[in-house]
């Protein structure tokens, strides 16, 4: 007589607990697919500093919103090629005397800094050349970069998964066996140029180097845009048929 063991669920059927690994019924692959572009630049970030100094506080207030005010007034001349204008900081300071026993003024510092992104390089020679002739106003930049959104991304991301395949494939190839299912992509990050500082164009006005004729306008600066590189790296995981070895 067999011994009674217990209830038992005949309709249950086994299962085969998930591995994070290949076996030798289904082996597994894994690759890395990588892609570097290098793609022109999209926008171009100049900052602007408009100085103003002088004893009485009052009017080197004035002197200094008139000067910010010029400064602004040729930015947004330029109409769509501005993609972004801001104010990043104002300061008015006041120097005390070195020798003075008491609180007394020396002079006051006024300073304004402006950022600008364009997307059009030949207004941005024009603007800078212009900004650069105002009166105790410096030019620094350009910076070049891309936008966040750019397809230089997704074509780069692109291109890496393309490469992880054609990879994964190669490999199976030289097993003489090929792949079944792919079980994990991973996105080991994609980089780009975005806060890359090229070598930067300094530019101060006429006060600071000699003055040119008046009725002599500069002619615009001529900047080359700096190519940015954009680079893709992902992992992935795939199945394949068992090889004879």
């Amino acid at each position: 007589m067999t011994p009674d063991t217990g209830p038992t669920d005949r309709h249950t059927p086994a299962t085969t607990p998930a591995v994070p690994y290949g076996t030798p019924a289904t082996p597994r692959i894994a690759v890395r697919g990588e892609a570097h572009l290098e793609v022109d630049p999209e926008i171009a970030r100049i900052t602007i500093t408009v100085t103003a100094r002088g004893k009485d506080r009052r009017q080197t207030l004035t002197d200094l919103t008139h000067r910010n005010a010029r400064a602004l007034e040729l930015v947004k001349a330029h109409g769509d090629a501005v993609e972004h204008l801001e104010t990043s900081a104002l300061t008015i300071t006041p120097e005390l005397s070195r020798h003075s026993r008491g609180e007394r003024t020396r002079t006051h510092h006024g300073l304004v800094h402006i950022t600008a992104e364009l997307n059009d390089f030949t207004a941005l020679g024009e603007l800078t050349t212009a900004l650069a002739d105002l009166d105790l106003t410096r030019v620094d930049g350009p910076w070049w970069t891309l936008r966040p959104d750019s397809p230089a991304h997704r074509t780069a991301r692109q291109q890496a998964v393309r490469e992880a395949v054609q990879r994964a494939r190669e490999y199976a190839d030289a097993l003489d066996t090929t792949l079944t299912a792919l079980v994990e992509l991973a996105d080991t990050g994609t980089e780009g140029t975005h806060a890359q500082v090229p070598q930067s164009t300094r530019a101060r006005s006429r006060a600071v180097y000699a003055a040119a004729p008046a009725d002599d306008e500069p002619a615009p600066l001529d900047l080359e845009p700096q190519r940015q590189h954009v680079h893709a790296q992902v992992v992935a995981r795939f199945t394949m048929a068992p090889p004879r070895l």
